[in-house]
């Protein structure tokens, strides 16, 4: 039987306390919604489609007003009803030891979660992606890309979350820093196998076409003597019509991935920006910051988990019999969320200084600053993207500026 003591009271506050700040940001967004066209995009959106991005957005949100409801409510019965405890009393039936016992339990949870929550996705992509013309994923690859992860998610999570039970059940008081150090280790070794080893899983790499775009390209990073490993375009219209471009990898790792749809849709010169302003935010140091700002994080998180594990009261407040490390890492996250939202508002305030630092970058290094601007309009109106956003939730949630304020921004120059 849960108790109700100090932690659960701050749980369920702070549970409620993001439920109604989400939704009252989430009206204000909708009422924010113009169905004027602004006059930067005449020309670019008909009536017809601006109208229809108007409506993508309003059923996108209230598709989310039912999901978080959905969520807080399955959260909030499962921890009455004693749900950790019961799931912790059966996997501890079998006999394992204390780290096998712990996968179990938050593998258990990981799956029942992806299982109860599997409809809502389904719907998502088959209904609402599908009305507004953006799904190209069939019921095939859906079903394979749910395997993949969850294969990823059992042997890569796994791995790590058994070095997570076993450093903080072996090393005593500063296990928190000898994590902190293994796991910014094990993360920045990610980012060089990512591109190689798992991007490849889910989508196809095809290296870029011989041609006027490629030669651009490589033309501008010899000029901006910045090395590439490859050039490639993926499959991005596999799953949706939308358009993209990225980088991935680190260091000598890096390579150029853009959509298939991104190169049909958009002119060459278009395109170039789009990448030249990805190049922006690795000469501009954003991509050594952003690893450093991500690595203090994890620190701070693990040294405040420290504090926490295996404590009676918090178990307590689960209706747990048991004290354990695995299931202090679940519970502590229920406590740690408003300190990750206010760590989150400085990524995202800092995220969106240097997206037009990285605007200003393509517009200077490719000394068209209209192309950067032709492709931020194609891109919204491919992906129906809404140009009115409250000033709340762009605080609060955007890691970039609103596509008119960047527009704003690169014409003052």
């Amino acid at each position: 039987m849960v108790e109700w003591n100090g932690y659960l009271i701050l749980i369920f506050a702070i549970m409620l306390g993001s439920y109604l700040l989400d939704l009252v940001v989430e009206l204000l967004n909708l009422k924010k919604l113009s169905g004027e066209l602004p006059p930067e995009f005449q020309g670019y959106y008909s009536e017809e489609k601006y109208a229809q991005s108007q409506s993508y957005s309003r059923v996108k949100t209230r598709f989310g007003f039912v999901t978080g409801t959905f969520n807080l409510l399955l959260f909030v019965v499962f921890i009455l009803i004693g749900g950790f405890n019961h799931l912790d009393l059966y996997v501890r039936s079998f006999g394992f030891g204390e780290i096998l016992t712990g996968l179990l339990f938050l593998a258990i949870l990981g799956i029942g979660m992806q299982l109860i929550t599997l409809p809502f996705s389904i719907y998502n992509t088959f209904v609402i992606e599908e009305k507004f013309g953006f799904n190209r994923t069939t019921i095939k690859t859906f079903i394979l890309d749910l395997l993949k992860g969850l294969a990823l998610s059992l042997i890569l999570g796994g791995a790590i979350l058994w070095f997570i039970l076993w450093i903080f059940g072996s090393l005593g008081e500063y296990a928190w820093l000898y994590l902190w150090i293994a796991i910014s280790i094990i993360q920045i070794g990610l980012m060089y196998i990512f591109p190689t080893l798992i991007l490849p899983l889910f989508n196809k790499f095809t290296p870029l076409e011989d041609g006027e775009l490629k030669d651009s390209i490589i033309q501008y990073m010899d000029k901006n003597k910045f090395k590439l490993k490859g050039l490639f375009v993926v499959d991005g219209s596999r799953r949706s019509s939308k358009a993209n471009a990225y980088f991935t990898g680190f260091g000598k790792s890096k390579r150029v991935a853009l959509f298939d749809t991104l190169v049909e849709k958009f002119e060459n010169a278009e395109v170039l920006t789009v990448l030249a302003h990805e190049v922006g935010h690795y000469k501009l140091g954003h991509i050594p910051r952003g690893i450093i700002t991500s690595i203090l994080s994890t620190g701070l998180m693990f040294f405040v988990l420290s504090l926490f594990l295996e404590n009676r009261g918090l178990h307590d407040a689960f209706g747990m019999e048991h004290v354990s490390i695995y299931a202090s890492l679940i519970f502590f996250s229920f406590i740690y969320s408003p300190v990750s939202m206010i760590l989150g508002l400085f990524s995202t305030i800092t995220s969106r200084k240097h997206e037009y630092q990285a605007d200003a970058f393509a517009a200077k290094t490719t000394g068209n600053p209209e192309s950067m601007i032709t492709a931020l309009k194609k891109l919204s109106v491919t992906n129906l993207s809404n140009l009115t956003p409250h000033p709340l939730k762009v605080f609060l949630e955007y890691s970039h500026p609103p596509v008119l304020a960047r527009i704003e921004a690169l014409r003052e120059g």
